[in-house]
């Protein structure tokens, strides 16, 4: 889930008042082993105080909340929520910031300037390029439980009526209408093709991502499904749309909040889970740790002691009903914790309280405690239309073993007998063509999705038709 990639940046800071205008925006580009990430720092002053947003654009996340900085003779420190991050810099006459940034245990070059940069292009074969022989509409819709405008794309083909159709639905983390995510828009590939095989699709801006309303950050995924079951809603009240066959395609997280609507919903008439999760959330955090970390090189002492620690604090979110009581409990543990190894905190280059107010914030976040507590196999149990389930084998994220008998277990207990579940040989979380699965190989790779993928989930929706 891409929310909880090793390389996703989420940076909260905040800014006191500067001796210089750093107001504006102020980019900078991270390479990390042949990959190049854009960061970028909105500041703006409001009153006596400086605030601002982050974006991390090839990663589809915009308008992130920023906290924690310090800037004072022309220093600037910005302290790094998760993964755990410390940036220093000094501001030079030329009007660059020139600083370091650290993260577990490495320190790379970054340069801030408030210039557009010039970044290398990526060549990104399967992004398809107008002129679309087919319908491109930019909609919005309302959910109006939450009281929020949505803002999407819908496609159709040229010619006819009554198609069948699908809602696109995100994996984790504020992802844009393409799911963009270090070059690779996957929505926009998914959607380009369904719709030249007769299949409308509408995929969507998450709620407080890019175009669309409300706030990301007080949501889990209970809420997204209420954004999904509005996106539903607009397809049933559009005249070329067949009300008999609107279905759901949901990625990682994407895959368990379909799941959830699908079991409530009369409206839904078939589910595809792209690397949907069939174990509860805590567990699939333990086990999509221990296999990047050993991606990553690892060592198995402390890959062990990295699962003890995560497994300590897990239980108490997922043991604990009372929420005050959740933070009291795993301030203690964390403390605890640190105090008896260090190296915990000083490995992400920390200072130890630093490092448990982070951890602390996030496994205390709502969407984080509602996914660590949820199963997916109590809606699965409750779905009775036909379901797709694919995982790539090299999948380490959503691992494709553990995950395909939970969901088949589920679906069995259920009573569903129109279910399909397929690992699907050599592809990533991504379903790229991949060397290792891990989450670092995913911008080197040119492909977005590979074609066996796109055709297996064309044609299996085409067979539902009849």
């Amino acid at each position: 889930m891409k929310k909880l990639l090793t390389l996703a940046i989420l940076i909260f800071v905040s800014f006191s008042l500067l001796s210089q205008n750093i107001e504006g925006k102020w980019q900078g580009l991270l390479k990390v082993q042949g990959i190049e990430l854009t960061i970028v720092f909105n500041i703006s002053e409001q009153g006596d105080t400086l605030v601002a947003t982050m974006d991390s654009p090839d990663q589809g996340a915009f308008g992130l909340a920023v906290q924690e900085v310090s800037f004072e003779n022309n220093q600037l420190g910005l302290g790094m929520n998760m993964p755990a991050i410390q940036y220093d810099g000094s501001l030079n006459e030329d009007g660059e910031i020139q600083g370091t940034f650290k993260q577990g245990g490495g320190e790379i070059p970054l340069v801030l300037v408030k210039n557009e940069i010039q970044k290398s292009k990526l060549n990104r074969p399967q992004n398809p390029e107008e002129p679309f022989y087919y319908l491109s509409k930019e909609i919005t819709f309302e959910n109006e439980a939450a009281g929020i405008k949505l803002a999407g794309t819908l496609t159709m083909p040229a010619e006819g009526n009554r198609f069948p159709a699908v809602v696109l639905i995100s994996g984790s983390g504020p992802q844009d209408r393409n799911e963009a995510l270090l070059g690779h828009k996957p929505f926009l590939v998914l959607s380009d093709y369904l719709t030249r095989q007769g299949i409308a699709v509408l995929r969507f801006d998450d709620r407080g991502t890019a175009e669309s309303g409300g706030d990301f950050n007080k949501a889990t995924s209970a809420d997204f499904k209420t954004d999904v079951a509005a996106a539903v809603e607009y397809l049933k009240n559009r005249d070329e749309i067949d009300l008999d066959h609107i279905g759901l395609i949901g990625h990682s997280e994407g895959g368990l909040i379909a799941s959830m609507l699908a079991a409530e919903s009369k409206d839904v008439a078939f589910v595809i889970l792209m690397a949907g999760p069939g174990i509860r959330g805590d567990k699939l955090l333990l086990k999509q740790a221990e296999l990047i970390g050993k991606a990553a090189g690892m060592s198995d002492a402390d890959l062990r002691k990295a699962r003890e620690f995560n497994q300590g604090a897990y239980d108490i979110v997922v043991n604990t009903i009372n929420e005050k009581t959740v933070k009291e409990d795993l301030k203690k543990y964390l403390e605890e914790s640190v105090a008896k190894n260090p190296e915990l905190a000083s490995a992400n280059g920390l200072k130890e309280q630093v490092f448990v107010d982070q951890i602390l914030s996030q496994l205390t976040s709502p969407w984080m405690i509602f996914f660590m507590n949820y199963d997916p196999a109590e809606a699965l149990r409750k779905v009775n239309v036909p379901l797709l389930a694919i995982i790539g084998e090299k999948d380490l994220q959503v691992p494709a073993d553990l995950n395909l008998k939970a969901i088949e277990k589920a679906l069995e207990a259920g009573g569903n007998e129109h279910y399909t579940v397929k690992k699907m040989p050599d592809l990533n979380h991504l379903f790229q063509e991949a060397e290792t699965g891990a989450p670092i190989e995913y911008a080197s790779i040119e492909q977005t999705i590979a074609p066996e993928a796109l055709n297996l989930m064309s044609s299996w929706i085409l067979e539902q038709l009849k």
